[in-house]
């Protein structure tokens, strides 16, 4: 049967390293996972008890297209807890995950053709989305003196309609401080450029707390899900918040797309953001597992590591050991059984000679999969 030319992209490699973690264990073997971005944590308590009840007395039938007001009244308030953003909650839609998200924004921001910049290393998923609706995904090369986050003078000359930047940032961990992440806005803003800011990890932080779009401007689009913080992955919501004009065509979109996001998963989305102490808590394993990461992949052989601002991962230059990092991380799989990422995911160009190293499990999983990498570089060095 034919195919369109727009669905050829590239697979998303973690999701393949994950499958090949899912046979070694069906095969009986026991792997640490330290591939993919997923709270080993399942949704807080609280929100898993609102929906039993709520299966009891609600049909959990559509809900409007931009979500339920309760919960979009609920995340508008949210920014003013962490921001101190006074946020209209009429701007705020409620998504099928920061995935559905991704799709309205580009789709309601950009004609087929346009040109959408993207730092690299970066999310994959946001070229392979580009490229499916027949966008231009534009790489920008950022550089470890800018903590591989864009900056201003990367745009310059390059004629883009759109610009995607994250912070914190996968697979770095790197963020923007104030006045940097407001310059790259200000010189968006100034070439005509739209903004989206995905801050799909904000609330996963390690001193200084993340800054949103929201509390330097309006006019962009921001991106946010109850995957990472909330840690509700496979429940698929997420949200985003738009300049009062583009409500309505979002909306529009959403309907049609998606009629609305999962009833269930609103309903404990709701619930979750009730749960601040047992999320504290997930926070403060990740803080724990930061630190026996950054003690331990130098033990074991990765010194070429920078500790992450947010999120919960590592990247690391491995260029000393492969020029293949795809072959290097099945090797590891293999021999270690831990799963790690290949930087190719990332960064097409240099990721041959990086991986990522997520640390979202909990720290049992964290120590003994550090004394497995421990042990295999040390074989491998012999």
């Amino acid at each position: 049967m034919r195919s369109s030319r727009r669905s050829v992209v590239d697979p998303f490699i973690v999701m393949d390293v994950m499958e090949a973690a899912r046979a070694a264990e069906a095969a009986g073997r026991h792997i640490i996972h330290m591939e993919v971005g997923q709270p080993g944590t399942p949704a807080p308590a609280g929100a898993r008890e609102a929906l039993a009840g709520a299966l009891d007395t609600d049909p959990l039938g559509y809900t409007v297209g931009l979500g339920r007001p309760d919960l979009r009244e609920r995340i508008a308030r949210l920014y003013g807890e962490w921001y101190g953003v006074k946020l209209d909650p009429g701007r705020v839609i409620v998504t099928a995950g920061s995935s559905g998200a991704f799709l309205l924004a580009f789709t309601a921001l950009f004609d087929a053709g346009e040109r959408v910049g993207l730092g690299l290393p970066g999310y994959p998923s946001y070229t392979q989305i580009l490229k499916a609706l027949s966008l231009e995904p534009v790489g920008i090369e950022t550089a470890p003196e800018n903590r591989f986050q864009p900056v201003p003078a990367d745009l310059a000359g390059r004629d883009l309609q759109g610009l995607i930047v994250a912070s914190p940032a996968n697979p770095s961990g790197t963020m923007l401080g104030r006045r940097a992440l407001g310059d790259l806005i200000e010189a968006a803003s100034a070439a005509g450029t739209a903004f989206i800011s995905d801050e799909i990890y904000h609330g996963i932080q390690y001193g200084e707390r993340a800054v949103s779009a929201l509390e330097i401007s309006d006019e962009c689009y921001v991106i946010n899900s109850f995957s990472k913080y909330f840690s509700m992955t496979g429940w698929r919501v997420g949200w985003m918040v738009v300049p009062e004009d583009h409500v309505r065509l979002i909306e529009r979109l959403a309907q049609n797309m998606f009629i609305c996001a999962p009833h269930a998963s609103q309903v404990v989305a709701l619930a979750a953001m009730e749960c601040g102490p047992e999320l504290e808590a997930n926070l403060a394993v990740y803080c724990e597992n930061r630190r026996l990461m950054l003690e331990g992949l130098p033990q074991a052989g990765f010194t070429r590591i920078a500790p992450p601002d947010g999120a919960f991962y590592i990247y690391a230059d491995v260029s000393e050991y492969t020029d293949d990092s795809r072959a290097f991380a099945a090797e590891i799989l293999e021999e270690a059984g831990v799963a790690v990422t290949p930087g190719l995911d990332f960064d097409a160009a240099r990721g041959h000679h990086t991986l990522r190293f997520s640390y979202a499990r909990s720290s049992e999983d964290i120590r003994e999969g550090l004394a497995r990498l421990t042990r295999f570089m040390a074989a491998r060095r012999r």
